[in-house]
């Protein structure tokens, strides 16, 4: 018997003040996959992310992790069952310092094991020498990279990337897609990726889903989505 995927959705519904951005979301990802949800800007690709953390409920349709129906499970329950979150905007807790930053993201992964502080500073070093800076006196790259950072040590199955190249330099873009390919391909954590960015898009996933109006319009392979013409055609329609 196969195992259940990593995370699915079923006719997803969901949205704000009583009007539905999500008009009947489905998609799937396997465990160890990076998948890129892509489409232009007001499609509803961050009320998905937020949908799939527990920060917005659902009016109608399935959440499943490891095929346990989570929909109507809060954000922190979630979490702790291996959902990591990086907004958009980064949202980092600017007062605290880049550690204690780190230390709020172990609370996710108490049950998954010891937080691992080497990994985390052999992928972004800078946090490692920045440690006792407050987090708000950060580039915006750097604190993309701690966003990240502060997720990974909760241990997560699954990575929710909600727009990472928001204001990022592309260098920093560069570095971000290849540190999260490493820790994709050596922890084996799976990735959604939530993008407009051409260059991180075709750089980071192996698959992905177009999204029109809340709605999943096209599915791309991995020939499709690292073709800069293919996913190019879908971000300018």
């Amino acid at each position: 018997m196969s195992e259940p995927a990593l995370l699915q959705t079923e006719g997803l519904f969901s949205g704000y003040g009583g009007e539905q951005v999500l008009q009947g979301v489905d998609l799937t990802i396997d465990a160890g996959e990076i998948v890129a949800v892509i489409g232009r800007n007001g499609v509803g690709k961050s009320t998905l992310i937020r949908t799939l953390t527990g920060l917005l409920a659902p009016s109608a349709g399935t959440i499943r992790l490891f095929g346990e129906d989570v929909t109507g499970l809060p954000a922190n329950q979630r979490a702790l069952r291996g959902v990591g979150y990086i907004p958009q905007g980064r949202e980092v807790f600017p007062e605290l310092t880049v550690r204690e930053n780190l230390m709020v993201g172990e609370v996710a992964g108490r049950t998954r094991g010891a937080p691992d502080y080497d990994m985390v500073h052999r992928f972004f070093p800078i946090l490692k020498e920045r440690a006792r800076q407050r987090a708000g006196t950060l580039s915006g790259g750097q604190q993309q990279q701690l966003a990240i950072a502060r997720a990974m040590m909760g241990h997560p199955r699954l990575m929710l990337l909600d727009e990472p190249s928001e204001g990022i330099q592309p260098s920093i873009i560069k570095d971000i897609s290849r540190n999260v390919r490493a820790l994709n391909a050596q922890t084996g954590v799976a990735v959604l990726l939530v993008e407009q960015n051409l260059d991180l898009i075709v750089s980071m996933a192996q698959r992905g889903y177009v999204m029109e109006k809340g709605r999943i319009v096209a599915s791309l392979d991995q020939r499709e989505i690292t073709s800069r013409d293919e996913v190019r055609r879908y971000l300018t329609i």
